[in-house]
C-alpha cells in the first residue's frame, strides 16, 4: 500500500492526481497547490543535519537543514502516540533540535548547555517522548545560528478525536528570513555597531514632512530630543529587508507559492513564524480571517484582517474564500522594509497582485516606557538617562500589590541602573494587551490583540499564583547588549526557581524600545488578559517597548528550561536564563533560592545513549552560555 510520502513524491504522476481528491488536504500533491513543504508522517523519523545548496530568488547559497530542504521537512503527528527521532549530525560542529511549544521530558527539549550536551559531528542522538498535546507547532536548531540558515521545520499534531477546527482544506505557511550574508559577520556587525543595518532611519525628508503637519517647533525639539538621548525612533528591526529575503515556505514572493482551493471551502493556514529576526504583519487584503489557534491551543474564533505574528509564535486562522481570488497572502516585516506575497486561488498559477508596501512606523514616548505621556510637556532633561530615578522602577512602586493575589510573596526587583548592558529604564511601563503592535494602531480595518484572545476549554489550573517573579527586559542598542535584569546569560550564576507543582506569577518589563518575543520551554504560560478562568494559554508572548505584562505558570515539567527572547541575535548576545523546576516540596518557596542538587548528570546523557535511560539528575549552570556565544 502506499504511503503518503510517496504520494506526495508522486504530485506530477497520475497516480497522485486519481488519488488527490481522497487525501487529506494537508497531503495534496504540488499540481493541487500544495508546494514547498516535503512532508514525514509515522512514529520513527531519521533526520540528518547537514549542508546542501538552495536557490532563494534565482541566487544560491549554501543552507544548513535537514534531510535537505528548506524549510525542513512537514512532521506529522498524532497525539496520544509516541514519536522517535534519529538526528545525525553530518556537519563539521555541533548541532541540535529543539521542538518548539512540545511538552516533553526536559533532556529531550534539545538546548545544549541547558538539557543535553548536543549532537557532535557523526554522532546520532535519539530523542524519544510522548505525544501529550495536538496543534501547530515547529522545530529548529538550538546550536549558534544555525537557525537562520535554514535549520528549521514545521510540525502539526493532529489531535486523537475530533478536531474542534473543521475545514475542508489545510496549508502549513512557514515564514522566515533569509539573508546571503554569513550570520556571524551580521552579528559582528551588529556588535560592533548596533544600528548599521537598520535602514530605515528618519531621513531630512521626514523632518520636512513633519514640520509640515506640526510645525516647525515641535519637529525640531522632538529631533532634538532623540538626538538628546541618542536613540532613533526608528529602533524597530536590528536587521531589515536590506540584508535579508523574505519568504513563504522557502518561496520569495517572485517564486510565486500558491495554494488552491474551490469557492466555498472553509480553508485553514497552520502559520508559523520560523524567522530568525522578523515580526510580521499578516493579511490577506479582501478576504476575513477567522483566528482559531494560537501557538498550538484552540481559542474561541475571532475574527480580524490582519494580526502581527512574534518569532516563533503560530496562529491557525480559517478562510472562507467566496470568489475564486486571487488574493496575496501577504506578510509584511513590522519595520515595513520588505515583504513576501503568496497566492492563494482557484486555480494553480493564479497571482495575486502584491499590496503596496505601507508607510514605515515610528516610535512614541510610549515606546519608551513613559506611558503615552506627552514629550511636550516634560523638559528634555527628563530624558536624559544618565539622570533616570531608577527607584521608580521598584515592582511595588509599579502597582504589582494591585494584582490581587493577596499575601504573595514577591521577588525582590533587579536593581537596574543604567551603564554599559542598559542604556534605558522605562519610567512609566503600562499594559498594551489590547494593542495590535506597532504600526497597526490606526489601520481601517480590524487588527487582533492579545485582549481578544481566549482559550477555548477552561485553564487546567485556575489556583491564583503563590509568588511572583519580576524580570527586566533590559539591553543597550549602542553595544548590541542584551540580557534580563541587566544579566547576560554567560554571566548567570543562578537560574529562576520554580517548585514542582507551584503556581508562579511571571511580570515582565520591556526597558526597551523593541519588540522581544519571549519564549518559556517546557511548559504553557496563561497571560493574564482578564479573561477569567479563559486566559490563552501560549509559550511565547511578544513583549512591547514600555510594556509590562504578567503570566502565570504552573510548575509540572521538573527540570531545566530555556528563557529567552526569540530574536536570535538578542539571544545570541545574552538574553537569556533557565527556569529550574526542582522535584518535590522544598519548603520556603520564595524565589531566587539555592539551586540545590545541580551539577550533576550533565555528561551522563550523550548523543548516543538511548531515550529510556535514566534521566540526569539536573545540569551543570555554571556552564550555562557556552552554546550560544
Amino acid at each position: 500500500m502506499l504511503s503518503r510520502r510517496r504520494l506526495l513524491g508522486a504530485a506530477g504522476g497520475g497516480l497522485a492526481l486519481g488519488l488527490g481528491a481522497r487525501l487529506p488536504a494537508w497531503a495534496r500533491p504540488a499540481s493541487e497547490g500544495n508546494r514547498g513543504l516535503s512532508t514525514l508522517t509515522g512514529n520513527r523519523f531519521d533526520l540528518i543535519v547537514d549542508r546542501f545548496p538552495v536557490t532563494i530568488g534565482g541566487r544560491r547559497a549554501m543552507a544548513v537543514g535537514v534531510n535537505g530542504s528548506l524549510p525542513a521537512p512537514l512532521l506529522r503527528w498524532r497525539e496520544g502516540e509516541e514519536v522517535t527521532l534519529n538526528v545525525t549530525n553530518r556537519l563539521d560542529v555541533d548541532t541540535s533540535i529543539h521542538w518548539h511549544g512540545i511538552l516533553l521530558p526536559f533532556y529531550m527539549d534539545g538546548v545544549p548547555g541547558v538539557s543535553f550536551p548536543g549532537i557532535r559531528p557523526g554522532e546520532t542522538f535519539s530523542y524519544r517522548f510522548p505525544l501529550k498535546q495536538s496543534g501547530t507547532y515547529w522545530y529548529h536548531s538550538h546550536s549558534g545560528l544555525q537557525e537562520q540558515i535554514g535549520h528549521y521545520g514545521p510540525m502539526v499534531i493532529d489531535p486523537a478525536g475530533v478536531d474542534a477546527v473543521q475545514s475542508d482544506r489545510e496549508y502549513v505557511i512557514v515564514l522566515s528570513d533569509w539573508s546571503f550574508e554569513d550570520p556571524h559577520r551580521i552579528f559582528s556587525q551588529l556588535k560592533k555597531e548596533g544600528h548599521s543595518l537598520n535602514f530605515q532611519q528618519r531621513t531630512v525628508g521626514d523632518f520636512f514632512r513633519d514640520a509640515g503637519e506640526r510645525g516647525l517647533g515641535a519637529a525640531w525639539s522632538e529631533r532634538a530630543m532623540w538626538g538628546e538621548m541618542r536613540m532613533s525612533p526608528r529602533d524597530i528591526a536590528d536587521v531589515t529587508g536590506a540584508t535579508y529575503d523574505f519568504l513563504i515556505n522557502g518561496h520569495t514572493t517572485a517564486d510565486n507559492w500558491n495554494g488552491v482551493f474551490r469557492p466555498g471551502e472553509r480553508v485553514r493556514l497552520r502559520i508559523i513564524n520560523a524567522s530568525a529576526m522578523t515580526i510580521f504583519n499578516v493579511r490577506i487584503p479582501g478576504l476575513a480571517m477567522s483566528v482559531v489557534n494560537a501557538d498550538g491551543e484552540d481559542v474561541e474564533p475571532v475574527e480580524t484582517d490582519e494580526f502581527q505574528i512574534g518569532v516563533a509564535e503560530t496562529y491557525d486562522v480559517v478562510v472562507q474564500p467566496d470568489g475564486r481570488g486571487p488574493y496575496a497572502l501577504t506578510a509584511e516585516s513590522i519595520d515595513r522594509s520588505g515583504q513576501v506575497v503568496a497566492t492563494l486561488g482557484a486555480e494553480p498559477g493564479m497571482r495575486a497582485e502584491a499590496p503596496m508596501m505601507r508607510a514605515v512606523p515610528t516610535l512614541t514616548m510610549k515606546d519608551m516606557g513613559h506611558g503615552g505621556m506627552d514629550h511636550g510637556a516634560m523638559g528634555h532633561g527628563a530624558m536624559n538617562h544618565s539622570q533616570i530615578n531608577h527607584g521608580a522602577m521598584d515592582h511595588v512602586a509599579m502597582g504589582h500589590g494591585d494584582m490581587g493575589h493577596g499575601e504573595m510573596a514577591t521577588a525582590s526587583a533587579a536593581d537596574l541602573s543604567t551603564g554599559p548592558g542598559i542604556d534605558m529604564v522605562a519610567m512609566n511601563p503600562v499594559s498594551r494587551l489590547d494593542e495590535p503592535g506597532l504600526g497597526l494602531e490606526d489601520v481601517a480595518h480590524r487588527t487582533l490583540r492579545y485582549s481578544q484572545l481566549r482559550s477555548l476549554k477552561m485553564n487546567p489550573d485556575v489556583r491564583p499564583a503563590g509568588r511572583e517573579i519580576v524580570v527586566h527586559l533590559t539591553g543597550n542598542m549602542e553595544r548590541y547588549m542584551w540580557s534580563f535584569d541587566g544579566v547576560q546569560f554567560h554571566e548567570v550564576t543562578e537560574p529562576f526557581v520554580f517548585h514542582e507543582g507551584e503556581r508562579v506569577r511571571m511580570t515582565l518589563v520591556n526597558n526597551t524600545m523593541m519588540n522581544h518575543p519571549i519564549h518559556l520551554h517546557g511548559m504553557y504560560f496563561e497571560l493574564d488578559t482578564g479573561a477569567g478562568h479563559h486566559k490563552p494559554r501560549k509559550h511565547t508572548v511578544i513583549v512591547k517597548p514600555g510594556e509590562k505584562l504578567s503570566f502565570d505558570v504552573t510548575a509540572d515539567a521538573v527540570g531545566d528550561w530555556g528563557f529567552h527572547c526569540h530574536l536570535l541575535y538578542h539571544m545570541h548576545a545574552g538574553m537569556m536564563q533557565v527556569v529550574s523546576v526542582l522535584p518535590g516540596d522544598h519548603g520556603g518557596h520564595e524565589g531566587h533560592g539555592e539551586h540545590e542538587g545541580h551539577g550533576a548528570g550533565h555528561e551522563a546523557h550523550q548523543p548516543q545513549a538511548d531515550a529510556e535511560a535514566d534521566p540526569p539528575d539536573a545540569m551543570d549552570h555554571s556552564g550555562h552560555g557556552g552554546a550560544h556565544q
